[in-house]
């Protein structure tokens, strides 16, 4: 990934989310101070990190466009997944160091479908020690980096999609769709344990996260070479944030409701929306952020730009 040259000391406000494709052997962090400097932005922050090793899709978010981040965490993702039969590590993937390696059994397609199939809709899902989840303020990598097991408690999770691709011994191909908070290393892990033999992550791709897909990301070079022609030519692929959550209700508001809301006011609505979150637009199709519907079906505000209140 080539760094960016932009030295400008003044940063832009440049809003919007531009969709990533992140190569393998890089950081998420990394990845996203490599975009914050091509734009030139004064804020951005990334929506749900990639481990190193994994690649694919990697929304981030500039400027206003971070007031979604949380949203698009929560939000459903896609991955393309190659793992290993026949040995475990340490990290649930190839960074790993081996714990133990065992002869593989013979498998049909027939018995490997059996067995994933334990893995679709809901199950609970032990989180591996290599995640950022804090255990008394500490993210559980650190404490694996140093060696340390915790006990984790099993969480829900959703496999709403999870098919044999391929499975050439000792490499089986999966594509995954899944709600949020779910570990693929700990899905992999945990299918080689049903099959009697232990695997790892080999490649991990993410493909999609929420409505964006894989074919609409660009690459770090990619956008090098946009930047190169112009700071035009970088903004024309960011995408607006409310395109990044399309599925949500949109509500149009009047001048007098508009400043009740951006005043901290609830809007009461004659007909309530099909769900909690929705976009808010002013007079003019002029979007003001994000609404929440309380139970009486009236709005309130959740999150909201910061010209919302300015005509």
């Amino acid at each position: 990934m080539k760094q960016s040259k932009r030295t400008d000391t003044k940063r832009r406000e440049v809003n919007g989310v531009i969709l990533l494709d992140k190569p393998s052997g890089i950081t998420s962090n990394a990845a996203l101070q490599f975009v914050k400097r091509l734009y030139n932005a004064d804020k951005a922050g990334h929506t749900g990190s990639l481990d190193p090793l994994a690649s694919g899709l990697l929304p981030i978010c500039l400027g206003e466009a971070t007031k979604i981040s949380t949203f698009l965490l929560d939000a459903d993702k896609a991955y393309a997944v190659e793992c290993r039969l026949g040995i475990t590590t340490d990290s649930g993937d190839a960074d790993g160091q081996v714990l133990v390696e065992r002869p593989l059994p013979v498998l049909t397609i027939d018995a490997i479908e059996g067995v994933i199939a334990r893995f679709r809709g809901k199950i609970m899902q032990v989180p591996p020690m290599h995640s950022a989840i804090k255990r008394a303020g500490q993210p559980l990598y650190r404490l694996a980096h140093k060696g340390i097991t915790v006990a984790r408690e099993a969480r829900p999770v959703t496999i709403y999609a999870l098919v044999l691709e391929a499975y050439t011994p000792p490499l089986l191909r999966l594509a995954v769709r899944c709600s949020k908070g779910t570990y693929i290393r700990s899905l992999v892990e945990d299918i080689g344990a049903a099959l009697g033999c232990g695997a790892h992550v080999t490649v991990l791709r993410r493909t999609a996260v929420a409505g964006a897909t894989l074919a609409q990301a660009h690459t770090p070079d990619q956008l090098s070479v946009l930047a190169a022609q112009g700071v035009a030519m970088l903004d024309d692929q960011l995408v607006a944030m409310e395109d990044m959550l399309a599925d949500w209700p949109r509500v149009h508001l009047d001048a007098e409701a508009v400043y009740r809301l951006t005043s901290g006011q609830g809007v009461a609505l004659p007909a309530r929306p099909r769900q909690d979150l929705i976009w808010l637009y002013g007079p003019g199709q002029r979007l003001l952020g994000i609404g929440e519907v309380e139970k009486s079906g009236r709005i309130v505000p959740k999150r909201m730009l910061k010209h919302a209140g300015e005509e």
